[in-house]
């Protein structure tokens, strides 16, 4: 296998239960690969499959010296795949995408031209005409929507598995949880802000079924809020929990400096019978319980190990 600095590219696919589309993915891509003379890996990971997907995959490394195989123990999910097989990349542009065959490796030579010709950190496929039920394509639709407008970052199709990366991002971002949804949101946070997409080829199923679920409607909404806290607050969580804590402390106390002045100049009977002191009382509670959070967390942070892994971009 060529050596870190000869690799053109490293192909990453996370798979569970695939092992039937796997050898003509595999011939396609080689195919590809081929025809525009690029130097390449294909990493498949194997998350926890219960098929013969990793017998598929050793039978495919035996065969071809290009391929490489991770397997989890069990199931972790797509973002704990991309995740080490980001880590286990050696390409300069490195491509993700979906092993059920409905991303197209045709599209291959377009995205590596666009990262190192046009100079994109990283460009994202943009599904346009998809072959899915509208059960999953209106949800979809949605959820760009929202997400493009909350994190500034415009994209049209940000879920989509085909994407491609120059090698400094995957080095430098981390995928856990159900984050993989938010990748390139999580990409501009890390400084990488040149961000493109293209309209890919999306292909009707082949074999298996989707791995399309409705938790994503509640773990999605979820990750993008997490993301965008730890993006803005994540090394000063004073600035979010302290401000808000102090703003609705102050509301509270002042409510009930009112009432005190109302009960002593004005002589109001029953002030503790009104609504509004209880109020008054439950801000002053929640505000110091958001000014004690925050000042745990700045606590956390500044002992944290990597309070200071800061990102150098070039160095002279």
């Amino acid at each position: 296998m060529a050596s870190h600095k000869d690799l053109d590219i490293s192909l990453v696919i996370p798979l569970y239960n695939e092992d039937e589309s796997l050898p003509e993915l595999h011939a396609w891509i080689s195919r590809v690969m081929a025809d525009n003379g690029y130097s390449y890996e294909v990493i498949f990971v194997d998350d926890g499959s219960t098929d013969r997907s990793w017998e598929v995959i050793n039978e495919l490394g035996k065969k071809d010296s290009s391929v490489r195989g991770i397997r989890f123990r069990r199931n972790y999910g797509k973002s704990a795949g991309l995740n080490v097989g980001f880590e286990a990349s050696c390409g300069r542009v490195v491509i993700t995408m979906d092993a059920d065959l409905q991303d197209s490796p045709d599209e291959i030579p377009a995205l590596y031209s666009m990262i190192r010709e046009n100079r994109f950190d990283l460009v994202s496929g943009w599904k346009k005409k998809r072959y899915d039920p509208l059960s999953k394509t209106i949800p979809t639709k949605i959820y760009n929507f929202v997400t493009s407008r909350m994190s500034g970052v415009r994209l049209h199709d940000m879920n989509c598995g085909l994407k491609a990366y120059r090698d400094d991002v995957v080095k430098n971002i981390e995928v856990y949880g159900e984050m993989h949804r938010y990748i390139p949101v999580i990409a501009k946070w890390a400084g990488f802000k040149k961000i493109g997409e293209k309209v890919v080829q999306h292909r009707p199923r082949k074999y298996g079924s989707t791995k399309f679920g409705l938790s994503r409607f509640i773990y999605g909404p979820l990750d993008l809020a997490s993301i965008m806290f730890m993006g803005k607050f994540g090394k000063r969580p004073m600035h979010f929990f302290g401000v808000w804590g102090t703003v609705i402390s102050l509301v509270g106390i002042l409510v009930l400096a009112w009432l005190s002045f109302e009960k002593l100049y004005f002589h109001e009977v029953g002030i503790a019978n009104r609504p509004v002191f209880y109020l008054g009382i439950l801000s002053v509670i929640v505000g110091v319980q958001l000014f004690i959070a925050g000042f745990l967390g700045e606590l956390v942070s500044r002992n944290a190990v990597e309070r200071n892994t800061y990102k150098i971009s070039e160095e002279i």
